[in-house]
């Protein structure tokens, strides 16, 4: 049983079954409220799926690409749970349940200040993004796609927690090798310290 929450633009938690089925899923449409909503998401999430934080064996992590606070404060909540129960997290790039079932295809979400973040996935494979995440403007985008110019693209405002636990469940099942749960900001802060 698969615990999914990703905060890299709204909030979404969802409960995945072991088989890959969407048991519950509840989102917040409030982009800067995360930390405000995600504590009655999760326990909302697990009250619908009828199932108690005892029955899941997975969290799922979304990393990303999204803001610096909104992203890390998902992370925080699949990290914290994660460790109060000593379970396995899954990170999962957000992008890959946008791709989720949808064959080739180009992910373009908004990364804010004039820019949009894009991946693209070709093939059938468990694991098929073969670009990205990455950074550019929105006049930008057909030049930096030149070569995936026939792909046809899939631009969403916010990430289904449901799909991102789908697509973990799939790379656990096939054992597949995941990066270490680092968030994609895609750019650099915008407060540094002083040296």
């Amino acid at each position: 049983m698969f615990l999914a929450i990703d905060s890299s633009l709204a909030t979404s938690v969802a409960v995945v079954s072991g088989e890959g089925d969407i048991l519950a899923e509840l989102s917040s449409t409030d982009a800067r409220g995360h930390a405000e909503n995600i504590g009655a998401l999760i326990q909302d999430t697990l009250a619908i799926a009828g199932h108690e934080p005892a029955a899941i064996t997975h969290v799922v992590m979304g990393v990303g690409p999204g803001p610096f606070t909104g992203l890390r404060v998902g992370m925080a909540a699949a990290q914290a749970f994660g460790l109060s129960r000593n379970l396995p997290v899954v990170p999962v790039i957000s992008h890959d349940a946008i791709a989720h079932g949808a064959g080739d295809v180009v992910t373009v979400t908004d990364a804010r200040r004039g820019e949009v973040a894009y991946s693209v996935y070709v093939g059938d494979a468990v694991k098929r993004r073969i670009l990205g995440p990455a950074l550019t403007k929105p006049e930008d985008l057909d030049s930096a796609l030149a070569q995936h110019a026939t792909l046809p693209r899939r631009e969403v405002s916010s990430i289904s927690a449901g799909a991102l636990g789908q697509v973990a469940q799939k790379y656990v099942a096939a054992s597949i090798e995941l990066d270490p749960p680092a968030p994609q900001y895609l750019r650099a802060p915008d407060v540094t310290v002083a040296s």
